[in-house]
């Protein structure tokens, strides 16, 4: 099983890094990290792969907010005070913070997906947006793939079967991001059901 993982990250891992990055992808870049570390995969071209989906994922849910943002926004946050919670956060945000959030957003989980919609919805220009993105971009891949890089050498450092324990270090990163998937959707939905009971009563 080890070995066909090993065969799956060497032919595929590139274009999985990419989609995942496309997507989200803080999970599948450390996993990157962790392939690179253990020779399977290039560092410089993790990062590379792992900049290129960051961005063109970023960049088109920023142009989707840009011509549908509104309609979208209002059709998340109908009926749903979370949501809604979720997004006047952003914009209070990009008031107070506006360069800070460009370049950073992505290692605000929570908000991290959301934040190109409503910015794009927003009044920022698509010019300062695609600047601060690309830098914002880069600085991610590279800390992210490097901190999963690294914990791959120490790994090997202090473990004398890093070959044999590598295949269950990414089964169990893999494992831990799962977990945080279902509990996270567990959160989102109890908070959904309690903002609906509590909707009529407040009325």
């Amino acid at each position: 099983m080890l070995e066909q993982l090993s065969h799956f990250i060497e032919n595929y891992g590139y274009y999985a890094l990419f989609v995942g990055t496309f997507l989200e992808g803080e999970t599948i870049l450390v996993l990157g990290g962790l392939a690179a570390a253990a020779g399977d995969l290039n560092l410089g071209w993790v990062i590379v792969v792992a900049f290129c989906g960051s961005l063109a994922g970023d960049q088109t849910v920023f142009f989707i907010g840009r011509f549908l943002g509104t309609r979208i926004l209002g059709r998340l946050t109908a009926h749903r005070p979370w949501r809604q919670a979720r997004v006047d956060k952003v914009h209070r945000l990009l008031e107070r913070h506006h360069v800070l959030l460009l370049l950073g957003f992505r290692f605000l989980y929570g908000l991290r997906n959301i934040i190109p919609l409503v910015v794009g919805s927003s009044e920022v220009k698509t010019s300062r947006f695609v600047f601060l993105n690309v830098i914002g971009a880069a600085v991610w891949a590279v800390t992210v793939a490097c901190g999963g890089f690294l914990f791959g050498k120490a790994l090997e450092l202090f473990l004398e079967k890093a070959k044999w324990y590598q295949g269950i270090v990414l089964l169990g990163v893999a494992g831990i991001a799962v977990l945080i998937w279902i509990v996270r959707h567990l959160y989102l939905r109890r908070a959904a059901r309690r903002a609906k009971q509590s909707g009529p009563t407040s009325a």
